[in-house]
C-alpha cells in the first residue's frame, strides 16, 4: 500500500473514530476557534517543512535576512522563481470546509500560521494571518506597503533572466532553491531606496503584537479551540492553546502525526484535515 493511500485509509478509519464523535460533539455545542498550519494547505500542492517524506530545508532567518546581501539575494530570487505557481494554488476542500462551519456559526474565525491567503481567498469571512501573507511586501525604512506581484515586476525588470518560471520542487515558502545568484539584483523600495521584506513573519522574528491580540479574542470568544494541521512546532500556536487551557475549553487536535499539544489537548485525531474538516462541516449540516 502507497502512503497516500494508507493516510486515506487512515482518515477513513478516523471519521466516526471516539475522537471524531467527540470534536463533533463539541462543535455541535457551540462555537470554536480555529487554528490552522501548513497541513491544510498540503492539499493544494504547497508542502509542508516537517510533513512525512517532507525534504529537509534550511527556512529563511530574520538575522540572515537582515544582516546579509546574499541570503537577501537568495530569498528574493528563490522566491521570485516561485512565486507565479504559489500565487495560482487553489484552496482546497478544508478551506472550503471552514468557510461552511463559519457560515454555520459554528466557528467564529481562523487563525492561520500559513502565509498563503488561501482562507480568504476560500471565502472565510475573519481570517487572523498570524504570520502574515506572501502577497504583502513592506519597506523596513518607511513602512511604505507594496502587492508582492508590483514588486515581481521590478525583480524581472532588474533581472530579465528570471522572466521564465522555474519547474524546481515548490518549497512551504512558496520558493524554489536559485541556481544563478552572483548576478541577481534585489529591489528597494521605490519610496525611499530603503530595504524591502515580504509582509510574513521570518524564523527568529516575533508575531506583531496586534496580530496575536486578534488571534488571542478569537480564542477568548470561543468556547473550544480547533487546531488543524499545525504540527504546534512554533511557539504562536502553542500560546493559543495553552490560552484555551487556562480558560479551561476544550482543545482538539487533528493533525497527521504527532504535535507538541498532544498532551494538553482533550483529544487528539490522527488524520488529515481535510477529510475531517470536510466530514465535521457535512455531519453538521454546515
Amino acid at each position: 500500500m502507497t502512503g497516500s493511500a494508507a493516510a486515506e485509509r487512515q482518515d477513513a478509519e478516523s471519521i466516526g473514530s471516539a475522537a471524531f464523535e467527540r470534536i463533533l460533539e463539541v462543535l455541535g455545542g457551540g462555537t470554536a476557534a480555529v487554528l490552522t498550519g501548513a497541513g491544510v494547505s498540503t492539499d493544494s500542492g504547497i508542502p509542508d517543512y516537517r510533513g512525512e517524506g517532507a525534504p529537509r530545508r534550511t527556512p529563511m532567518t530574520f538575522q540572515h535576512f537582515l544582516g546579509d546581501d546574499d541570503y537577501r539575494r537568495r530569498y528574493w530570487a528563490g522566491s521570485e522563481l516561485g512565486w507565479s505557481r504559489f500565487s495560482s494554488v487553489r484552496p482546497n476542500d478544508g478551506h472550503r470546509a471552514l468557510v461552511r462551519l463559519e457560515a454555520a456559526g459554528r466557528i467564529n474565525g481562523v487563525v492561520t500560521q500559513n502565509v498563503d491567503g488561501l482562507h480568504v481567498r476560500a471565502g472565510s469571512q475573519h481570517v487572523v494571518d498570524l504570520h502574515g501573507s506572501m502577497s504583502r511586501v513592506r519597506c523596513l525604512t518607511c513602512g511604505q506597503e507594496f502587492s508582492r506581484d508590483d514588486v515581481g515586476e521590478r525583480i524581472r525588470s532588474l533581472n530579465p533572466w528570471i522572466a521564465a518560471p522555474a519547474e524546481e520542487e515548490l518549497g512551504p515558502d512558496g520558493d524554489v532553491v536559485p541556481e544563478r545568484l552572483t548576478d541577481f539584483a534585489v529591489p528597494d523600495c521605490s519610496n525611499c531606496g530603503g530595504l524591502l521584506k515580504p509582509d510574513i513573519v521570518f524564523f527568529g522574528e516575533f508575531v506583531p503584537a496586534d496580530k496575536f491580540a486578534q488571534a488571542s479574542a478569537l480564542v477568548d470568544r470561543a468556547d473550544a479551540l480547533l487546531v488543524a494541521g499545525s504540527s504546534l512546532v512554533v511557539n504562536s500556536g502553542i500560546r493559543l492553546l495553552e490560552r484555551a487551557r487556562r480558560r479551561r475549553i476544550p482543545a482538539l487536535i487533528v493533525n497527521r502525526g504527532e504535535t507538541r499539544g498532544d498532551a494538553r489537548a482533550e483529544v487528539k485525531l490522527d488524520a488529515g484535515a481535510s477529510e475531517v474538516l470536510t466530514a465535521l462541516a457535512d455531519r453538521l449540516g454546515a
